[in-house]
């Protein structure tokens, strides 16, 4: 596995030059969908953002990492929960449902040693904060981030360009 020197410079150009939508215009249907399965209003979007944040975190996505974030700050989201989302578990500034949500993406993309990513103790934490709708809607938003983890790890958009325009 090559290993690159902390002091060495990225590209901020993509790896992959032309834009995988372009090749493949029957994303955009596909992306479309996704958006507005997971903007039907039965989760917070701040929640669903938190969450595709965590999701960037964890696969080691620079470009999936700043987009969340800046998501959340135009959504108006405080420094101190944006930042504090790579380490929820002991941050004082999550509710119980937020904190449920965040430990379902920890689980469905983290290995575990121990059995089910996803335990029936999870499960019933997260259905004790969201009803069937949202449990459903959160489940596809963690989808939904991992179906565009490909995209940001094999074809590596330039982080911080805009969401509509990571190839430009």
């Amino acid at each position: 596995m090559e290993t690159r020197s902390i002091t060495a410079e990225i590209p901020m150009a993509p790896r992959m030059s032309e834009d995988p939508a372009e090749l493949v215009p029957e994303l955009a249907e596909v992306s479309a969908a996704l958006f507005k399965v997971t903007g039907n209003g039965s989760v917070p979007r701040s929640t669903i953002s938190l969450v595709q944040l965590r999701a960037g975190q964890i696969v080691g996505s620079t470009y999936l990492t700043v987009l969340h974030t800046g998501f959340l700050r135009k959504a108006g989201e405080s420094e101190e929960r944006i930042t504090s989302v790579a380490s929820w578990q002991d941050s004082p500034y999550f509710t119980a449902a937020e904190r449920a949500a965040l430990a379902l993406v920890e689980a469905v993309l983290r290995p575990s040693t121990a059995g089910e990513r996803v335990s029936d103790e999870l499960y019933a934490l997260a259905a004790e904060h969201y009803e069937g709708k949202a449990l459903a809607t959160l489940m596809f938003a963690i989808g939904q981030v991992n179906f565009f983890v490909p995209v940001a790890l094999i074809a590596k958009p330039v982080p911080g360009r805009s969401f509509n325009a990571p190839w430009k």
